[in-house]
Parts: structure tokens; C-alpha cells; sequence
């Protein structure tokens, strides 16, 4: 935090931390937060809050510029607050110890006090004024609270006098090998300290901690961690400094036998890379590779005990290393179909089932983003060939699954209902679709499904829940679910549990077309039919992003309904199935200009050796493929699913119904498209 200035006043943070702020998009804020929060001085509860510690987290540099992270104990009361400006240490030199060398007087010094039993922790830097052998003062120079998140409950109890020392000796690594990488593996935390020198000639150094779940930290063949970086309070402090400075010191803690290990090295920030979305609940990496290795055997004199109930709910919410490598190999497989096992079947109401599928290759699944639908292909009684269809994946990316819920209405979705059973295969395909909700997005959404519709809702709810717990902002969200009766409503139980783990942030209103053998205000909120009247009782005034997913009638009249109170066409979302589909008012800009060819053309299926002759009226080009005995796969016939897409070898097409569904430039999406007008003579040649 430096003295770049803003107006009068200077800026509470350094070039490294505003760099990542402003590639979050939040260094404007963050600048009103950082004058406001982070202080000169201990306010009362901070100096309160540290005479209670039986430890303390340290950051020094030592002579040679090197960065390290410690620990250090004793009895609670070690630590005390004379004035609002001091920081009053009892602890002995301890030689030992690497950080030791860079607490002299004069220098600088950084302290986490944390509680694991509590979760409470505040961070504070300053610099040290010696006052005897076993004692030093810190002149604060920040001081400010910090989040619990990542923080796993453990309980302490002291097994010998801590100002005696550990009578073995330190032991120097020239790698990450046998201890080393035994402590580093098991870890659920670690601490990291990490410096700037200043333009005023000052250095100021942090010390944090990082937590996960075991095996968060990654050691990779080269020696390097690699280390996922979660939802923070966004100061950057610790990244901020790496950015400026790629040096820092880590401290891993055994907290059952009071080891330490503790390296110093060089680190650096990654902020684009394919692992950063495959690692569930990160934001970017950072990696370590270090130079010095010290590993210190009972260097604590405190054992912890984990709670049984003490993992983080934070941690838990994060990914592995194992689940990240998965995806990341399912992503090679995205083109092609993959054998997935039903791992669960639940009935969800009446007329709907749910069947959860996991891959039985080694190759993870693809991740999803909520809204999406997944083609799945089944081969059923009668069928001459397996049967695609496409059906949205009801569960949340942070579910690590793949959840269709069904309906049965028709013939593939009978078959689900009638004849799969858990352990029974199905082929499953990339999941593909562009309704999707962005849960960062500060504008209130509003969630409006009719029946079978609450699929790529309920994952869009399910979505917006967990990334709000994950980075503590809930977007405000009501969900509008209509059904014609209690019988045929689905997920009830799950609904009001998203709800309530919201806090009241998500808005659930049910409503029920025979609302027979029910009870008003338990069963349901509301009987009839979503309607603007409705809306218009249920939403107070303001700004919304409107989701919409039902029957064809229920898309149009909420759709139409919503333009008549000139809510902007963009500001209404909707997904059709089926036949369904949506005519809209607004003034869309398509991105297919091309015009249909008026005259008859060849069509060449280059892999099948195959020619057809299209004549302007005769259908599109899946119908032309069927026609020649062709069986190109499809689902939706309606440009939604992206089943039927297809690679132009050759020639241009052009579209009858504008698709929803994501195609490249050099892809088709047949079930509604036909050969493009041409000036150039280039005949269409299709890979099938």
C-alpha cells in the first residue's frame, strides 16, 4: 500500500495491488474501501483480540532480501496493546527459526493474529523496536480486520513450556521430497509472507493465510506449487505484492506435531489459463518455486485437534487438483460421445424424474454453465438407430455432476422413465446452449418458469446461491414457479433449502393453476397464472433481468406481457423446448446476413460419398440428408440444441429461422438450414 496519490490524500494501495483491482474491475471501490478499513492504529476491539492468541503468524525479510513466514508461540498474553499505536511482543530469539534473522530493530514486520477455533483474525504491519532479548514493540503501520473464509476449525492445548525451544535441529532440503512433500500434500493451510520496498525508501511486508481443501497446494515434477487463488476480500495484498515483487516466503504447519516447514523462493501470479476454470471456486492461480528449504521438527510447543464439524464451508466449496485434471481431459472429448453411468434416479414429482450421470472413463466431465442443456443418445425398443435428444442440465457447474430431470411426455423420455435404472449406460455429449445467467451481475434477476421449464432455472438458482456464498454477495433473485397442480411441481424440498441458505436474498413464489387438497401460504403463494398483474404485486420497482422458460403460450403472453411495460427486449432471457418457440418485438441485429439460394442446388455429404439435388422449398438440409438415406444426428429441429451441427467443407448456408444455438463460422446448423445464395459458384459440400 503506497503513497501514490489521489487528490490530497495518498493511495491505500501500490501499483501490484491496483493492477489486479482494476483486471477484477474494482479498483475504484476498493480505493473508498482501502481509506475507510485499513488504519495506522489498533481500534479496541483489534487490541482486545490479541492478548487471547497462543500464537502468531510472522512475515520477515532477512538480510540477503529473502521473504519468510513463520510461527511462533506462547502463553495467551504474549501479546498485548500498551497504546492504540503499539504492539507489545514476549518471545525469545529463536536462532532456529530463518524468519529470527530479519526481526532486528528497525526492520520490518509483518503479523496475522488469527484463532482457529474462532475463525477471528486481523493483520497488521509495522516496524520493530527492540526492547529487550525477549521482547520487541511494533509500530503499527496498518492494521485491519480480515474474513474467516478458508479457516478450518481446530482446537489447541500447549505440550511443554513454549519458551523452551525444540532441542532437534532444523533440517535444510535441496528438494520437495519424502517430509517435505508428505506436509505439503495434507494441507488444508499454510501461511505466506511477501514484501514491497516503497518509493520513500520503506518496505512493507504481509503475512497471510490460505486455505482449502487437503491437497490444494499442487507440487509439480518441476518443484513448483501451484496454488489456487479463491473469492478474497479483493485488497490483493499478497498477489498485489508478488506482482511487484515475485518473492515469497511459505510456512506449512502440522498441527498435530507441531512441525514446521518453511521455504523461500520465487512466485509469480497466472491470470489466463484453462486450469483457472477447471479448478472449482478459483479466480486465478499463483505458483512458488522454491530455493531455500527448511523443514523444523516440533518447532511448536501447541498441538490442534480438528473438529469433526470444522471444515470450512468455503473450503468446501472449492475443487481439487484431481477434479481439475478431469475436466481438463474431458475438454479434448468435447466433440465426441462418451459412455456416462446413471448414478442416481430420484422422482422428483409425478411426471418428473431426475437421473444423475458420471462419466465411466477417466475423463471427468465437461464443465457446464448453468442454463445449459446436455445431448444425450439412447437406443430404445423398435429404434433402428439410437435416438438423440437434449435436455437441460438442472444441476449447478459447482455440483461436479451431471443432473437431467425429465418429464415424460414423449418417446425417449418414456424410455428414461419405463427402462433406465442406476448402473445403466448412457452416451452424453459436450453440453451446449446460450441461456445462461451471469451471478456477478448486480441487477436483480427474476426467474419465471412454467412446469418442466424450472429445469434451466432451478440450475441458474442453484448457481447464483452457491457462487453468492462463495464470494458473499447473493444476486437478488426471485423465482417464479407455476404449476398446474401440487402433484406435478418439482423440487420442492430443494427450492425452499436454496432459499433459506440465501438469507432472504432469493424470493420464491409458487403458484398453482388447481390449487384442490392444498393449503394457501404452505403449499403455494399465489393460484392462477403468471400475469403482469402478478409481477406487478410481487416485484417492487426496479431494474430486472427476466429468465423465462416454458410452454410456447407461456413464453409469448409473459414475453409479450413484459414488452407492454417496455421492459427492453434484452432484458428478457428465454429458453423454448420442443416445439416451443418465441417471437420477438425488439430490434435484434442477427448475425446471419446471408440470403437463401433461389435457384436449385447440389449439396455434396463428402464423408458419405453422397450427392442431392435441394430445391428452394423442399426443407432444409436435414431433411435433404434424410432424404438420401442419411442419419444425421438432431434433436430440436429448431436451431436451439446445436445436435445437428455440422463442418462446411465447402460453400456458405443460409438460415430460415434465426438458431440460438452456438455455431462457428464454418459449421451448420442443418435442421434449419439451406444452401446460400452464392456469386463465387462454390458449390456446399457437408461433412456427413
Amino acid at each position: 500500500m503506497s503513497a501514490e496519490t489521489h487528490g490530497a490524500k495518498p493511495s491505500p494501495w501500490h501499483a501490484g495491488e491496483v493492477a489486479l483491482q482494476e483486471k477484477v474491475g474494482v479498483a475504484k471501490r476498493m480505493d473508498e474501501v482501502g481509506r475507510r478499513v485499513l488504519r495506522n492504529h489498533l481500534i479496541d476491539q483489534h487490541r482486545e483480540f490479541y492478548p487471547q492468541l497462543p500464537f502468531i503468524a510472522l512475515g520477515s525479510v532477512d538480510t540477503e532480501g529473502n521473504p519468510w513466514a513463520t510461527l511462533r508461540a506462547n502463553r495467551p498474553g504474549f501479546l498485548r496493546s500498551p497504546d492504540i499505536h503499539t504492539l507489545s511482543v514476549h518471545l525469545p530469539r529463536e536462532q532456529l527459526d530463518p524468519a529470527d534473522e530479519g526481526m532486528e530493530n528497525g526492520n520490518a514486520l509483518a503479523m496475522l493474529g488469527i484463532e482457529l477455533h474462532t475463525r477471528r483474525r486481523n493483520r497488521l504491519n509495522g516496524t520493530i523496536q527492540r526492547t529487550g532479548p525477549d521482547r520487541f514493540d511494533v509500530r503499527v503501520g496498518q492494521s485491519y480486520g480480515n474474513c474467516p473464509q478458508y479457516i478450518q476449525l481446530r482446537d489447541f492445548e500447549f505440550v511443554r513450556d513454549p519458551i523452551q525451544p525444540s532441542e532437534r535441529p532444523p533440517i535444510r532440503f535441496d528438494s520437495l521430497d519424502g517430509r517435505p512433500a508428505d506436509m505439503i500434500a495434507k494441507a488444508d493451510a499454510f501461511f505466506v509472507a511477501s514484501f514491497v520496498d516503497r518509493d520513500d525508501g520503506g518496505r512493507q511486508i504481509d503475512v497471510s493465510h490460505r486455505g482449502g481443501r487437503p491437497g490444494f497446494v499442487r507440487i509439480g515434477e518441476d518443484g513448483v506449487l501451484t496454488i489456487p487463488d479463491f473469492a478474497g476480500n479483493l485488497f490483493f495484498n499478497t498477489l498485489g505484492n508478488i506482482l511487484a515483487n515475485p518473492r515469497a516466503g511459505l510456512v506449512f504447519a502440522d498441527f498435530e506435531s507441531g512441525d514446521l516447514l518453511q521455504l523461500s523462493g520465487e512466485a509469480w501470479v497466472i491470470l489466463d489459463s484453462p486450469e483457472i476454470a477447471a479448478f472449482q471456486g478459483a479466480e486465478r492461480l499463483w505458483c512458488f518455486r522454491p530455493s531455500q528449504i527448511v523443514y523444523r521438527a516440533d518447532a511448536l510447543p501447541l498441538r490442534w485437534r480438528s473438529r469433526a464439524d470444522g471444515q470450512s464451508p468455503n473450503s468446501l466449496m472449492t475443487g481439487s487438483w484431481d477434479e481439475a485434471a478431469a475436466r481438463l481431459r474431458a475438454t479434448v472429448l468435447t466433440k465426441g460421445w462418451r459412455p456416462f453411468s446413471v448414478a442416481r434416479v430420484v422422482q422428483e414429482s409425478a411426471s418428473v424424474r431426475s437421473f444423475y450421470l458420471e462419466p465411466t472413463d477417466a475423463g471427468g466431465i465437461v464443465p457446464h454453465i448453468a442454463g445449459q442443456h446436455l445431448p444425450i443418445r439412447v437406443s430404445t425398443a423398435g429404434a433402428a438407430s439410437p435416438l438423440v435428444r437434449t435436455y437441460t442440465i438442472s444441476s449447478a457447474p459447482s455440483d461436479s455432476v451431471y443432473r437431467i430431470s425429465v418429464k415424460r411426455e414423449g418417446l425417449v423420455s418414456t424410455h428414461l422413465h419405463d427402462v433406465i435404472r442406476e448402473g445403466d449406460i448412457i452416451d452424453v455429449r459436450a453440453p451446449a446452449g446460450a441461456f445462461t445467467i451471469d451471478a456477478a451481475e448486480r441487477r436483480p434477476a427474476v426467474l419465471l418458469a412454467a412446469g418442466i421449464g424450472i429445469t434451466p432455472l432451478l440450475a441458474m438458482l442453484r448457481h447464483i446461491v452457491y457462487e453468492g456464498l462463495r464470494t458473499r454477495r447473493i444476486r437478488p433473485t426471485w423465482l417464479i414457479y407455476s404449476a398446474h397442480n401440487k402433484q406435478d411441481r418439482a423440487f420442492d424440498a430443494e427450492l425452499h433449502a436454496l432459499a433459506a441458505a440465501s438469507g432472504g436474498v432469493v424470493k420464491l413464489v409458487r403458484l398453482l393453476s388447481d390449487a384442490s387438497d392444498t393449503v394457501g401460504g404452505e403449499d403455494y403463494e399465489q393460484q392462477g397464472r403468471v400475469d403482469m398483474t402478478l409481477l406487478s404485486s410481487v416485484l417492487p420497482f426496479n431494474d430486472y433481468d427476466f429468465y423465462l422458460c416454458g410452454p410456447s403460450g407461456f413464453m409469448q403472453s409473459v414475453y409479450d406481457g413484459l414488452r407492454g411495460l417496455n421492459v427492453a427486449d434484452g432484458r428478457i432471457h428465454a429458453e423454448a423446448f420442443g416445439p416451443a418457440s418465441l417471437q420477438r418485438s425488439g430490434n435484434e441485429v442477427t448475425r446471419w446476413s446471408a440470403r437463401a439460394a433461389e435457384e436449385p442446388q447440389p449439396v455434396y455429404f463428402m464423408r458419405s460419398g453422397k450427392e442431392a439435388r435441394w430445391e428452394p422449398g423442399s426443407g432444409t438440409l436435414l431433411e435433404l440428408a434424410e432424404e438420401r438415406g442419411l442419419a444425421p444426428e438432431f434433436s430440436c429441429r429448431l436451431g436451439n440444441c446445436g445436435s445437428c451441427r455440422t463442418k462446411i467443407l465447402s460453400g456458405a448456408v443460409a438460415y430460415t429461422k434465426e438458431p440460438t444455438a452456438d455455431v462457428a463460422d464454418d459449421e451448420a446448423l442443418i435442421c434449419c438450414a439451406v444452401p446460400a445464395a452464392s456469386d463465387t459458384g462454390s458449390r456446399l459440400e457437408l461433412d456427413i
